[in-house]
């Protein structure tokens, strides 16, 4: 008889256990629901700010694609490797501000306009 309401406690305390352990998934599962729902909500918002901030890296890169010209290109042009114009375009590194005039004057603009375009 001791033994079976030692039983009956133990059997309780390890259905509360279980209780708790799948009302704190459900829990879990709403918020990421929540927040999946508000992500995929805010999808114009997100497009929207991506297309008005660009880095320098972002605007070197797409007067290159427009010039339709390599890296490689690039880099033979004024002077430098082409992992430099890439650490430029990734952001890793800024070009110089001689290497940025050079740019700028093979892309056929000038410094000023292509740092306009960075936000």
């Amino acid at each position: 008889m001791k033994y079976d309401f030692l039983g009956v406690i133990v059997f309780g305390i390890v259905l509360l256990i279980g209780v708790a352990v799948i009302a704190a998934f459900i829990t879990v599962g709403i918020f990421l629901i929540r927040a999946l729902s508000r992500y995929v909500k805010s999808g114009n918002v997100r497009k929207e700010k991506s297309s008005i901030k660009k880095s320098l890296g972002e605007v070197l890169k797409q007067h290159r694609e427009e010039c339709k010209m390599t890296q490689e290109f690039v880099a033979e042009s004024i002077g430098v490797s082409r992992q430099a114009v890439s650490k430029w375009e990734t952001g890793a590194s800024d070009p110089s501000t001689s290497n940025l005039l050079t740019l700028a004057k093979l892309f056929n603009t000038t410094a000023e306009e292509l740092l306009r375009e960075v936000q």
